[in-house]
């Protein structure tokens, strides 16, 4: 990785549909040198996928929860994503350090969509119980490394 890799990086995390033209620009290369490293980056995994960001107001998902996720055993993280993994409404998932086994991220219609939601998280073996955080306003959102 050098700084022509990030600097590409830095460009299609801006926009994950700019040109080869742009990228290149952006990296200081002409478009098919930037088409090389792009596939190069995504070919060794250091780009693992393009997205689309999508306000969640567009979706009418209006309600956002963070949830912290407290398991009975000692499930490892595979079992633990398995377990999520057919909750669409489970954002994002992560294992963290502290009392709370995960964090999620949730996204619903509104609170009688989250509360079933939430519902379904506890339903689903090895989660015993969950403590939930409601989101009230959006601060900051950046584009992640």
């Amino acid at each position: 990785m050098d700084t022509i890799d990030e600097a590409i990086i830095q460009c299609v995390l801006r926009n994950a549909r700019a040109t080869y033209a742009e990228i290149g620009k952006a990296a200081g290369l002409s478009a098919s040198a930037a088409k090389r490293r792009l596939d190069r980056l995504v070919a060794t995994g250091a780009i693992r996928g393009f997205t689309a960001i999508v306000d969640p107001q567009a979706l009418a998902w209006h309600t956002e929860a963070f949830v912290e996720v407290y398991c009975s055993g000692n499930p490892t993280p595979a079992e633990l994503r398995r377990a999520l993994d057919g909750i669409p409404e489970v954002v994002e998932a992560c294992t963290v350090s502290g009392a709370a086994d995960a964090m999620i991220y949730l996204l619903a219609r509104d609170i009688p969509h989250l509360e079933q939601a939430i519902q379904r998280v506890r339903a689903t073996a090895p989660i015993e119980r969950t403590e939930s955080a409601i989101v009230l306003s959006r601060l900051l959102s950046r584009p992640r490394l």
